[in-house]
């Protein structure tokens, strides 16, 4: 399938589809992907997407190749300061994160909307250590209601067993699933409510994750192997609450360093 170019001045994302693409075939990744016809071929959209592994956002990008669309991923910011990462994120327009002040972010997001663009956004801000769907943040919402865009609420299953928060990397090894799906896309006013709004993409979004747990076609082998299912289906990560006692060590240990 030929590479999907919105722009012609877009030189690099291209080519970084078709490694990335070469690079899961080599490591023997499995795509399954549903609902791809919902990415729309003209058009802003905002791709609503969980988040279960450091690799999602390449994950959910091959979902908009068949509309033979780009996406551009809301990321943090110090992806960019990356020597090698950066240069390429900066070349496919992605739009730094600074966590601290968003609006430049916020800003960068609804230009391209408004350009046509499809913005790729991660409403939960942060690796879920649950593998549930946290409770998200409206700036998706938000995006999508001062646009008129469609929000297309995405899942991904299967990422967190290459690279997840806490476990080593697995880029060799045997063949691993990892399923897509995008929903019914929502329609989201200027004056609905957006915290209402974002109640109902975490719900949508939910629903998803656990049509794709129950259709994903590996089972853990070990017990130790446990650790990437959620604790609802007997696995062994952290419920919501531990995860999210997890997550608040970690900001108050960032703000504590200098």
């Amino acid at each position: 399938m030929t590479p999907p170019a919105d722009d012609l001045h877009d030189y690099v994302y291209p080519p970084v589809i078709a490694t990335a693409r070469a690079a899961f075939a080599a490591m023997g990744l499995r795509f399954t992907v549903t609902g791809a016809d919902r990415v729309p071929r003209t058009g802003g959209a905002v791709m609503a997407i969980n988040h279960t592994g450091y690799l999602d956002f390449t994950f959910a990008g091959l979902a908009a190749v068949p509309s033979k669309r780009l996406v551009r991923f809301m990321c943090k910011e110090e992806i960019f300061e990356h020597p090698v990462a950066g240069p390429l994120m900066r070349g496919m327009h992605h739009i730094p994160v600074d966590r601290d002040a968003g609006m430049a972010s916020y800003a960068a997001a609804l230009r391209a909307l408004r350009a046509g663009e499809v913005v790729g956004v991660f409403p939960e801000a942060t690796i879920s250590r649950s593998l549930e769907v946290k409770d998200i943040k409206s700036g998706a919402v938000r995006l999508a209601a001062s646009t008129g865009v469609p929000l297309l609420p995405t899942v991904i299953w299967g990422s967190q067993r290459v690279w997840t928060k806490g476990r080593p990397k697995r880029f060799v090894g045997k063949r691993l699933p990892i399923l897509v799906t995008i929903g019914e896309p929502m329609t989201v006013g200027r004056r609905d409510d957006h915290e209402t709004a974002a109640v109902e993409l975490r719900t949508r979004m939910q629903t998803l994750l656990e049509g794709l747990q129950a259709a994903y076609p590996d089972v853990p082998r070990t017990p130790d192997d446990r650790w990437w299912l959620p604790a609802r289906l007997g696995g062994t990560a952290p419920t919501p609450d531990e995860a999210a006692a997890l997550d608040e060590a970690d900001r108050v240990r960032r703000q504590s360093q200098p």
